[in-house]
């Protein structure tokens, strides 16, 4: 049972980290130890984040339904509906044809398929919205944006900083704690999960679409990205401007965890954060 200590806890919590910190494992020993917690994860239908979701008008996804009437049951029931538009968690629906995930990848709004006017405007008015208490949002505040300004946008850091600002404004009345996975070990990191993450024959299936994303970005490309070294590099980079932005916006909203510290402590650490007493 959880209780929480004042009226002031922080009960929205927002996880991020770099690749392979442990932001998933972190997420899983929340929601078990807060059952009360509703867990969005990546390609979810959350009221804040929109990766691995279509964004589509009315228009265009009556035609994913003509399109694909093999899927239009399970399209249906993996779609949202906000004002004038249609959210698919398109992932979430099991298919063997590649085509159709490709197809509704276009209608995302990140990596610059939209002009960045339109994406910032429905990134903050889908904060503005959100509403309630006790939630958990995995990568829902950096991973995506911050990718999608870095990457594909190509901002300037101060740029960048602005729109989290902005972000931080809306969201901060509204429950808001950041919790951030952190490791300075970043080779290490990504040579471990590179391992990993292969497939039973020892093939890699993480790196390979990782360093294509990053090689065909439009600052990869304008920065000649070609392997390991250009990975690390990026992730560097990424974790630089997070902490800048956590150090000169977020501050106190902020906890830093050392990245796959022991299960219990960063649990604890999580418990005070949001001013929760875990009694049994």
């Amino acid at each position: 049972m959880i209780e929480n200590k004042n009226e002031a806890n922080r009960n929205n919590l927002f996880i991020e980290g770099l690749q392979g910190t442990g932001k998933s494992t972190l997420m899983n020993r929340l929601a078990k130890e807060w059952p009360e917690y509703h867990a969005y994860r990546e390609g979810d239908l959350s009221p804040v984040e929109l990766a691995w979701c279509s964004y589509l008008t009315k228009d265009e996804w009556e035609e994913m339904l003509h399109r694909y009437p093999d899927f239009e049951k399970e399209i249906r029931e993996k779609t949202r509906r906000e004002e004038d538009r249609y959210i698919v968690a398109y992932t979430q629906v099991l298919s063997e044809d590649r085509a159709f995930y490709q197809k509704m990848e276009e209608h995302e709004i990140y990596n610059a398929r939209v002009d960045f006017r339109t994406f910032h405007d429905v990134i903050m008015k889908r904060y503005h919205k959100f509403s309630g208490d006790n939630h958990l949002f995995e990568c829902s505040f950096f991973q995506n944006s911050i990718e999608s300004m870095m990457l594909f946008y190509q901002m300037a850091e101060s740029d960048i900083l602005a729109f989290y600002e902005e972000a931080y404004h809306i969201l901060k009345g509204k429950g808001f704690g950041l919790i951030y996975l952190d490791s300075p070990q970043i080779r290490e990191n990504l040579l471990h999960i590179k391992k990993e993450r292969s497939d039973e024959n020892g093939n890699e299936m993480w790196y390979p679409l990782i360093l294509n994303y990053l090689k065909d970005s439009p600052y990869g490309k304008a920065h000649g990205y070609e392997g390991l070294e250009d990975v690390i590099a990026h992730f560097q980079r990424r974790r630089q401007l997070e902490k800048r932005i956590i150090h000169e916006i977020i501050k106190e909203d902020c906890l830093i965890l050392k990245a796959k510290e022991d299960g219990e402590t960063q649990v604890s650490e999580c418990c005070r954060f949001a001013n929760l007493d875990v009694k049994v």
